[in-house]
């Protein structure tokens, strides 16, 4: 079978099978171009229900549950963490694991507008622009929730659990207007949302159900998983193939055209990593910009307790009102869809310790224990809440260059004294939106979204200025496009998988209009 799909010359080979890669995989499918899904990890065995876990170690180990099997290594304002992130490796990407929360930016996201200017003038097309995709998106994802934008059609949500409803009804009587949480979730019979863990079944929609699989059924795609892309070759005007390795054995594989969809980290690692003769710099990276402009988000975690037990933690709640405070961009709020148990609050300790100088004690992974227990004591039925604060570009924060032979993340990232500000606003903001609900910060330090990284293959008009141009094509080389989340020029105040998809499709567009490359 290898040697079938590597004597091929494809339309399109896709590198990465997340929501940009899947998504786009599948609009070319459909469209009767031969489309090829390369992917470092495993498929997996489709019934399965892993949760993403921080306790597993060993490369092997994680490798075969999807997991990355490297560690990120992060610089953070100088100081050395290690730690497991929430990456995925395997068909359907980080996105197999994700929460399925597919919110649309706000049109302030995008554009320069009165009252609201944007911090980098505009992205290079205009929310207008991106309706029509973020619409298709959300119904190649059947996306349900409240419609909170004009000509936005969704599938209607099921019915709150008893405590949302009540802090809804609290926060509407604060003159707030919270909604119910835009997910992408099928909610076929027996569904149990499976956020945080893969779905056994085509009811969570991810890079894996709503686009690989879709794509695989029309006979027209095909994947190659266990397989790691090593290098991007080119003659200096297009790219050639791809040279990858699968079972321990050297591949290369050739199309007309080839899409990077490794998400934020893995398509700028891969570009470093091809640096030749006739790109010295890397792929793609005549701007010098591969890999730079690094964000996420800050998350605000706080606990809100409605007064009621409710049988099972549900994401339903959605508020925008701190998007933008006080002339500050900030972010949504979101119910994250756990309540203060035990098991949570130690998994989220125990990756705080994880990336702090305390890791190093012999039983590090045991100093969450009594807090955790504590904790459960004083929130009890607490539902957990999340604002996403909005980052910004900096091209001093960046992904650092693979080491040949390992799986580290390696990036460079620092908090600047706006966010920090910004930050500070923000949780007096959520203070206050909440008043007269008992409530809890628990976000005690800045906490980065890894989760959540954006902006390293940056797209814009200008080719000095970014990577890609506005259809997602580099500017370098006519047959190499991309469509992860590098491509954001900000990271917004959003959970960024709807525009991801948005964006994959205007891609698997442009690549279905695109003469061969010379």
């Amino acid at each position: 079978m290898t040697q079938e799909l590597t004597d091929k010359t494809w339309d399109v080979i896709i590198v990465g099978t997340g929501i940009g890669g899947g998504t786009a995989g599948r609009a070319l499918a459909e469209a009767g171009l031969n489309t090829l899904f390369v992917e470092k990890g495993p498929a997996g065995h489709r019934a399965e229900r892993t949760p993403l876990s921080h306790d597993i170690f060993l490369p092997e180990a994680r490798r075969l549950r999807g997991f990355w099997p490297g560690q990120m290594v992060e610089r953070k304002n100088g100081q050395d963490n290690r730690f497991f992130g929430p990456l995925g490796a395997g068909v359907g990407g980080s996105s197999v694991f994700y929460a399925a929360t597919l919110e649309r930016p706000e049109p302030h996201d995008l554009d320069d507008l009165p009252g609201h200017p944007h911090p980098t003038g505009g992205w290079p097309l205009s929310y207008d622009d991106f309706a029509p995709y973020l619409s298709r998106a959300e119904q190649l994802y059947m996306v349900s929730g409240e419609p909170h934008c004009a000509g936005q059609t969704l599938r209607p949500p099921p019915a709150l659990a008893p405590g949302d409803a009540r802090i809804i009804e609290r926060l509407r009587q604060r003159g707030l207007h919270p909604y119910h949480l835009h997910a992408a979730i099928a909610r076929l019979p027996g569904c149990r949302d499976c956020t945080g863990h893969k779905c056994p079944r085509a009811c969570k929609m991810d890079g894996r159900s709503a686009g690989v699989e879709p794509a695989l059924s029309t006979g027209k795609a095909a994947l190659l998983d266990n397989c790691e892309v090593t290098r991007i070759a080119t003659d200096g005007a297009r790219i050639t193939h791809l040279e990858a390795r699968r079972g321990g054995e050297s591949l290369r594989l050739r199309a007309r055209h080839y899409l990077l969809a490794g998400g934020a980290f893995g398509s700028p690692r891969l570009c470093l990593a091809s640096a030749c003769n006739q790109a010295p710099n890397g792929i793609a990276n005549s701007s010098g910009l591969v890999g730079r402009g690094l964000m996420f988000h800050l998350n605000e975690l706080f606990a809100v307790w409605p007064g009621l037990t409710d049988p099972t933690p549900t994401k339903a709640i959605g508020l925008r009102d701190l998007y933008h405070a006080r002339g500050q961009r900030l972010g949504m709020v979101q119910a994250m869809g756990i309540t203060a148990s035990y098991g949570e609050i130690a998994y989220y300790l125990e990756a705080l310790i994880a990336r702090t100088v305390l890791r190093r004690l012999p039983l590090a992974g045991k100093l969450s224990r009594i807090p955790a227990a504590l904790a459960t004591k004083l929130l009890g039925s607490a539902k957990i809440f999340v604002g996403l604060l909005e980052d910004l570009p900096y091209d001093e924060n960046r992904v650092l260059p693979p080491v040949p032979g390992s799986d580290d993340v390696a990036f460079s990232y620092t908090l600047h004294d706006e966010l920090l500000a910004r930050r500070h606003l923000f949780r007096r903001e959520i203070s206050r939106a909440f008043r007269g609900q008992r409530r809890l910060l628990l976000s005690r330090s800045p906490d980065l979204n890894h989760g959540h990284p954006s902006g390293t293959m940056r797209f814009g008009q200008d080719p000095s200025a970014s990577v890609l141009n506005p259809q997602g094509r580099t500017h370098d080389l006519p047959n190499l496009w991309c469509a992860d989340a590098g491509f954001m020029p900000t990271s917004m105040g959003v959970n960024p998988s709807l525009t991801i998809a948005a964006q994959a499709l205007r891609v698997a567009d442009a690549i279905k209009e695109a003469p061969d490359a010379p």
